[in-house]
């Protein structure tokens, strides 16, 4: 079979010929040959300084990155790496205030190990820690409740709870002090003309009193920072689930320990981390409202690294001890986000 094209290349015979017939199959005729219509454009090579110029970008943008990043870097390395490093060198000497330091090695922390007031101060810091954590959770869980329902004057409650928030602890612990003096105090007359005592007696003079008056004004103090952290967990649940369990029958109770607490894990994380490192780092106010009495009974992990280091001028020595009240708040706090972490898919 011939085919005769015109002057525009356009097989004329093409049009008459039509579908292949059987016969023509048969016959062992070769369909025509299509591949010519169906070859790709070959790909246009890239321009040699378009990759250059994508480099030139890539790089622009990881430098203005780390000129952002930059500024924290430099103060997390001068106040906290340099520190500590420095720290850590002085724990491995005799450094006295005055004159030469002198090379030991680990002879503080082998010291440190039969030092008995340390660990006693450590006990009583642990302790501390349990009762005041507890009762800021207490007091700082049901405020953050009670202001997270809209309400007349949830604003102004809101405001008065964290109010005492902006004092600083060593603020407050001047005015409890001076609230609990027994000459010109408050607590001590007004229990005295309430009957509650026979005579106005000085509630600093026992371990008791001076315990839980100090948990009483760290909770007062520290209560509506907590409470604005467990406020904004509070809110981040979404009121549907709410609504939905409310109308399957589920009680205040059954919704607050199945959807409230689980979905909170995170914030009551950092609230606990937040309130623990604080607690064990306690100095302020058992420094100004009981000098750490009475008979040392309110010796704190940090008060006797202070006394050591400022009073005794035992700076190695105190340097040893902050060494390893650092490794025991890491410690715990690890321990704390492992417990609370919130299980993958929830």
């Amino acid at each position: 079979m011939t085919l005769d094209f015109n002057s525009d290349g356009i097989g004329s015979g093409s049009r008459a010929r039509g579908p292949c017939r059987n016969d023509e199959v048969a016959a062992g005729a070769r369909p025509p040959n299509l591949a010519g219509s169906l070859e790709m454009t070959p790909p246009v090579p890239a321009k040699p300084g378009s990759a250059k110029r994508r480099g030139a970008r890539l790089r622009r943008q990881q430098l203005a990155g780390l000129l952002f990043v930059a500024p924290a870097v430099l103060l997390v390395i001068v106040f906290f790496l340099v520190p500590l490093g420095m720290a850590f060198w002085m724990s491995l000497h005799n450094w006295p205030l005055l004159g030469r330091p002198r090379f030991i090695g680990f002879t503080n922390y082998l010291n440190l190990a039969s030092d008995q007031r340390f660990w006693n101060a450590m006990r009583f810091t642990g302790y501390y820690t349990v009762i005041v954590t507890i009762a800021i959770f207490a007091v700082a869980f049901p405020l953050a409740l009670f202001v997270e329902k809209a309400r007349p004057l949830t604003k102004l409650y809101r405001t008065a709870i964290f109010l005492p928030v902006v004092v600083g602890f060593g603020s407050a612990s001047l005015l409890w002090a001076w609230l609990m003096n027994v000459d010109v105090g408050l607590f001590s007359p007004l229990a005295y003309r309430l009957g509650l005592t026979e005579k106005p007696v000085n509630l600093l003079a026992s371990f008791d009193t001076t315990f839980w008056s100090i948990i009483v004004m760290v909770v007062w103090k520290t209560a509506g920072f907590n409470m604005i952290i467990l406020l904004t967990g509070l809110q981040g649940i979404s009121s549907e689930v709410q609504e939905a369990a409310r109308m399957d029958g589920a009680s205040p109770w059954q919704r607050f320990r199945r959807i409230t607490l689980p979905l909170m894990r995170r914030t009551i994380a950092l609230a606990l981390i937040l309130s623990v490192a604080g607690s064990v780092l306690a100095f302020d106010q058992f420094y100004i409202i009981a000098d750490g009495g009475p008979q040392n009974s309110t010796v704190t992990a940090v008060y006797w690294i202070f006394s050591q280091s400022f009073v005794s001028f035992r700076l190695g020595y105190g340097a040893a001890m902050s060494m390893v009240l650092l490794v025991i708040l890491v410690t715990i706090s690890v321990v704390q986000l492992r417990l609370l972490r919130t299980p993958e898919g929830a």
